[in-house]
């Protein structure tokens, strides 16, 4: 009886070492996998930044205003200035509404039978 129960808990320990060698190793391979997001998103936060330089170098605005000359007989435009903007004053909002929803309204039908009014 005695080795019965010493076999069965040294089963028992040898599958308990079993699933935490297990558990290691994907464990591992886990925080593998976070450390190479991580370095994904790095590489990506770079590439935008990277870009956001290229995006202002672009938008320059002296360098704009020589395209704009550059391509005046295509494109026609014109250098904003502000004259070209209105007033907040010239805004047309809409008037008071119409109606006052909160009356009610009766309505008065007929009956198609035989002509009656139905209140």
């Amino acid at each position: 009886m005695r080795s019965l129960f010493y076999l069965l808990c040294s089963a028992f320990v040898i599958g308990l070492a079993y699933w935490a060698y297990k558990e290691n190793y994907r464990t591992q391979a886990s925080l593998r996998g976070v450390k190479e997001l991580q370095q994904h998103i790095a590489q990506e936060k770079e590439t935008i930044a990277v870009l956001k330089a290229e995006w202002a170098y672009l938008n320059r605005p002296d360098r704009l205003r020589d395209l704009v000359d550059l391509n005046f007989k295509d494109l026609r435009l014109i250098p904003l200035l502000p004259s070209h903007f209105g007033d907040s004053e010239m805004v047309s909002y809409p008037g008071p509404d119409m109606f006052n929803i909160n009356t009610p309204v009766r309505v008065i039908s007929t009956d198609p039978e035989n002509g009656k009014e139905w209140p």
